[in-house]
């Protein structure tokens, strides 16, 4: 970082005991909808800033409740995600997993504790007029804790005008940030084909229908989709990730089953990929003799950022590392993300905070990935710094 850093005023204090907790939850990880000691320790201290909190809500999230000292005015949500993966640490930091195949390799455990932080200063401020809701979130790797937590009644309970999120970014400098107006992250689908023929010996393939070579066939026609049916201004990706069937090498199986991914940055494109693997899988079947069984299932909408929060987002980070550091125009990216599913219901915007240190620094999901410590008085200052400007005068989200 050459650029020096703004970080809120309060927060620099506060940097070694953020630090710790990062490292507590990094060594104690729990997978989604199974955080119940991670709840219990954000719930925990919340209670002791004095901040009113809410717990079970989606299952193991927690909500904490900060109202300003000047009066009414809007709400906003500050969310942060709390689940671990399952993945066998391999790294060899002291404060490196206990827990055998599960570990924090996404970060979340830092996004927890910069939540934290600017929670302990606003519980110590409160110069602001309305209120923050602190949403800690459960199950956002793949199992829809955002979801959930709407399902059960987050936004009806604890009313927002806009909701923010971030995440740490790898392939992103130390020190940079991004941040867009519009798709930021591609919705994600799981689909899987079950190709059924008519299996026998390996020998006699005339008097078999082989879903072994529909499925190869399958497999290039399934991840040509995206060049030949989504307009290049919708980029979009379809990925083939396994194929399983048979046991014996002279052995025509019965069935081949193969599984998925589909990605895409609006809703329409989304369905012209199912439409069309379905066509495809239908045109193999009647080449083949085979019956194909497709099941497409949509795992996170696109999340896409609102023009007027991720200009407000911009602005804060831009206080915080400079305007030069914030980028507005980076693509976006082709993993998913389920605070989607808040920006489905409310403004706000989803930001990129960059983490680089090297060119061999660990990218997320990796088993050799730590969260870097130095990013968390950046996260935690953008927390406050959209409290700032969304709450300090009292004045209605843009």
């Amino acid at each position: 970082m050459t650029t020096p850093i703004a970080i809120d005023r309060d927060i620099a204090p506060c940097v070694a005991e953020m630090t710790a907790w990062r490292r507590h939850l990094h060594r104690h990880p729990e997978l989604g909808f199974e955080e119940t000691e991670t709840s219990a320790f954000v719930a925990d201290r919340l209670r002791s800033w004095g901040i009113e909190t809410h717990v079970g809500i989606g299952g193991t999230g927690v909500v904490g409740v900060i109202r300003g000292d000047r009066g009414a005015g809007p709400a906003i949500g500050l969310r942060a995600d709390m689940d671990a993966l399952p993945i066998d640490e391999q790294g060899k930091a002291p404060h490196r997993s206990s827990r055998p195949g599960v570990m924090h390799a996404c970060g979340h455990d830092g996004h927890t504790a910069m939540l934290l932080g600017a929670a302990r200063i606003l519980a110590e401020r409160r110069t602001f007029a309305g209120t923050v809701h602190l949403i800690f979130q459960p199950a956002e790797e793949g199992l829809g804790g955002a979801r959930r937590m709407i399902a059960e009644g987050l936004f009806e309970r604890f009313p927002c005008d806009a909701v923010f999120a971030l995440h740490n970014a790898p392939p992103l400098a130390l020190g940079t940030a991004a941040v867009h107006s519009g798709p930021a992250c591609a919705g994600a689908a799981r689909f899987e084909v079950v190709v059924r023929g008519r299996g026998g010996h390996a020998a006699t393939p005339h008097i078999t229908a082989s879903p072994v070579s529909a499925a190869a066939e399958l497999v290039s026609l399934i991840e040509s989709v995206p060049g030949r049916r989504s307009a290049a201004s919708g980029m979009a990706v379809m990925s083939v990730a396994s194929i399983n069937g048979g046991g014996a090498f002279n052995v025509i199986p019965d069935s081949v089953t193969l599984t998925g991914t589909a990605r895409a940055f609006d809703t329409p494109t989304m369905r012209t990929l199912e439409a069309e693997l379905r066509r495809r899988c239908s045109g193999i079947g009647f080449a083949h003799d085979v019956a194909c069984d497709v099941a497409f299932e949509l795992l996170f909408p696109p999340t896409v950022n609102h023009p007027g929060e991720a200009d407000i987002a911009a602005a804060a980070l831009a206080g915080i590392l400079g305007s030069g550091a914030v980028i507005r125009d980076m693509p976006p990216v082709t993993g998913s993300e389920d605070f989607a599913y808040m920006l489905e219901r409310l403004p706000g915007a989803y930001v990129l905070l960059g983490t680089r240190r090297s060119d061999d620094t660990p990218m997320l999901h990796s088993p050799d990935y730590d969260f870097e410590d130095r990013l968390l008085p950046i996260g935690a200052s953008f927390f406050l710094a959209m409290v700032e400007r969304k709450l300090a005068a009292g004045r209605q989200p843009a």
